[in-house]
Formats: structure tokens, C-alpha cells, sequence
């Protein structure tokens, strides 16, 4: 895909009839609450955006529905969802969990067909909202990885719940949820797949240890099908792949290959594993208030937050930084205020975001035009 100026406008007039029809009536139903309760927002501007897209070099946020832009956007090594919750009380959010999997399922399926091997997914969620949705996500190839849990404290409760009324304990806790992509070769997952290849030699499998030059490691480590498995770096692959061309069967060639032309080098195999770079001291449980100060967007002149579950830039940067690299593509489909595009900018990532609903859509094209950066 091209890449796209800053001031290039995406508007009704460029889509086909039934894409701007699906656009208005999702644009216009967004202030019609699905909650049965619904809570209402602290503010509604009248105003609507001039433009239905603010963008500059590396970021391009929408006003608009994801669905229908995903297959404009460049495809993403990071995709950050903070959508429906099914817990009630928020505008535009499902009924209930129950109706969380049709909500999410057209996303999910998008998220699968543009998704790069190598692509992360975090799932922001609440417990049950997360646990009716991971069956859709693992239908479309999503692998789970991890559960980390956003701990806010008891200061997010204040005092102010009557426990003998709710009867439960009360919640200060969401989730994000780690998902990679499950690749495959020849509909062989990548084990599989490596171990296949090996067999097709004729080569007996402890001659991997020959190959990448150790005792036994090769064999029992890069050839095992259970959780013990290992994902060869890149050098030991390249070993691997080498030995197997080299004194494999003449009729079996090529070895390692993809498209049954040339075998796969180690830059292009490390390409099916997705970035993961832990930073010293983190766990898979981070305590951190919820978002106050100068970084919370309120009205002005008012302590009132225009949104009332705007996501940490430092939780946003973590997520960022730990699976992706400089000049990567994150997508943000549920933008809200633009926390995770903007902790993008910040790490000379690129981000392509899309928000359904004006008021939000023009509050967080604000914080990039006041050049609020980490």
C-alpha cells in the first residue's frame, strides 16, 4: 500500500454506496447505548470532525469504522484491541458477555486474514468479557500466551462500594491478553513442520547434533513434538537446513523450503516467530493506578474525565516495546483517545487506529496536536 499524506481525507465520497451506508448507520447508532444501563458520558460535542482522518508521517487515526479500513492499512506486527466489555454501563458496549463473540468475531476474523506470521495481539478485557471472546480468537488461528493482569489498587475503589450490595469482591483489576499467530508450512504447524523436513532426508534425526555441531541438544530440542519443543534460532537453523541439503536425498530437494524453489534462509525463518523482548522486573501482574494527572484528559476547567477507561501510555509503551521494533505497524481497531498510537509516535513506530464515536475521535486528535508525547 501506498503511504498515504497527511492531509489526504477519507470520506463518504470514496467508498461505494454500501460502504458509506454501513459507515453512517454505524457512525450515527454509536450514540445509541447497547448497555442496558447505560452510563452516560461527563461530555458530547456537538461538533463533528472536520476531517475523517489526522495523519502525518507515522501515524493515521480515523473517524470511522475499522472493519471497513483494515484492508487499507499496512499490515500490522502489533494490534492492540480495547473494545467491548460486556459488563454493562458503557456506551456503545455490548448488552452483556453474552454477545461478546458477534461483536468481536468480524474484527478477529479481519486481525487473522492481514496479520503478518510473526504478528502480537493484546486483548484488553475484562475476565468474562475476555473468556466468552478467546474461543472466536483461537477459531481464527490466535495462539494465547499469556493472561497479564492490570492491578489499579484499592484507591480505584475509594471506599465507595457497598460489598453486602454487589456480594462479590470489588473489582480493580482488567486484563490484557497475549496472543501470536499460529504459522504453519504445508498445513504443518512449525515443529512439525522442521521434524518433517528432516524425515523427507532420509537423514537419521540424532545427525542433527552433527549438524549444528553439539552432543544431543539439536536432536532432542528442535525435533521434539511436545511443550518441550524449541524454536531453532536463526544459526542453528541455517545449520540445520545446510546439513540437510547437503547430504540429503538427491530426489527430496529442496530442503526447508517454502515455495518448493529455493530453502528458507535464517533471516526469513526467525520472521515466523513473534518479537518478544521482556524488560528486567516485570511480571504478568502490573500495579498501576489508574491514568491521573496532567495525563488524564479532562474537560477543561473540570476534574470530569472524558473518558472513563483511558488506557496508561507507560502499560501501552510496554506492550509496544516488548514486541515490535522501530518502523513496525501497530494497529489500534477501537481507538478511544489514541493511547496506544500515541505511545507509538513516541517509539518511532507507525500506527493506523480507527474510532467510531466524534467526541472521543476529536479528543484524542487533540493530544496529538498539542504534541503530547511520552
Amino acid at each position: 500500500m501506498k503511504n498515504m499524506k497527511a492531509n489526504q481525507i477519507i470520506n463518504n465520497k470514496n467508498l461505494s454506496k454500501k460502504q458509506a451506508s454501513q459507515l453512517n448507520n454505524r457512525c450515527n447508532s454509536i450514540n445509541k447505548p447497547t448497555s442496558t444501563v447505560g452510563r452516560g458520558k461527563s461530555i458530547t460535542l456537538t461538533t463533528q470532525p472536520k476531517e475523517n482522518l489526522y495523519s502525518d508521517s507515522m501515524i493515521h487515526l480515523y473517524y470511522g469504522d475499522s472493519l471497513l479500513l483494515y484492508k487499507n492499512w499496512n499490515r500490522p506486527k502489533v494490534i492492540i484491541s480495547d473494545g467491548a466489555y460486556g459488563i454493562l454501563g458503557f456506551q456503545g458496549d455490548t448488552s452483556n458477555h453474552i454477545d461478546i463473540p458477534n461483536w468481536y468475531e468480524p474484527h478477529v476474523k479481519k486481525w487473522a486474514k492481514f496479520a503478518l506470521p510473526d504478528t502480537t495481539l493484546w486483548f484488553w478485557n475484562s475476565e468474562i468479557g475476555w473468556a466468552a471472546a478467546h474461543p472466536v480468537l483461537e477459531k481464527y488461528g490466535w495462539r494465547y500466551v499469556s493472561c497479564n493482569i492490570w492491578s489499579k489498587g484499592k484507591g480505584h475503589i475509594a471506599g465507595n462500594v457497598n460489598t453486602k450490595k454487589i456480594r462479590r469482591f470489588p473489582v480493580v483489576t482488567e486484563v490484557c491478553v497475549q496472543y501470536v499467530r499460529e504459522p504453519q508450512i504445508n498445513n504443518l504447524s512449525l515443529k512439525q513442520w522442521l521434524r518433517s523436513e528432516w524425515l523427507r532426508t532420509g537423514i537419521p534425526l540424532k545427525r542433527a547434533n552433527d549438524a549444528c555441531k553439539v552432543k544431543n541438544a539439536a536432536t532432542r530440542k528442535y525435533f521434539d513434538q511436545g511443550h518441550l519443543w524449541y524454536f531453532p534460532p536463526k544459526d542453528a537453523f541455517e545449520m540445520l537446513q545446510s546439513y540437510a541439503n547437503k547430504y540429503g536425498k538427491k530426489s527430496g530437494f529442496p530442503y526447508y523450503s517454502v515455495d518448493g524453489i529455493r530453502p528458507i534462509s535464517g533471516e526469513e525463518w526467525v520472521r515466523f516467530r513473534s518479537i518478544f523482548n521482556c524488560p528486567y522486573g516485570y511480571t504478568n501482574v502490573w500495579e498501576r493506578s489508574t491514568v491521573r494527572g496532567t495525563e488524564r484528559v479532562t474537560l477543561k476547567g473540570k476534574k470530569k474525565a472524558v473518558h472513563l477507561n483511558q488506557k496508561p501510555l507507560d502499560l501501552m509503551r510496554l506492550l509496544i516495546e516488548t514486541t515490535s521494533l522501530p518502523g513496525d505497524v501497530i494497529w489500534e481497531p477501537f481507538g478511544g483517545l489514541f493511547s496506544a498510537s500515541l505511545a507509538a509516535k513516541s517509539l518511532k513506530r507507525r500506527a493506523f487506529a480507527a474510532e467510531l464515536d466524534s467526541t472521543y475521535f476529536q479528543y484524542g486528535v487533540q493530544r496529538f496536536k498539542q504534541g503530547i508525547l511520552l
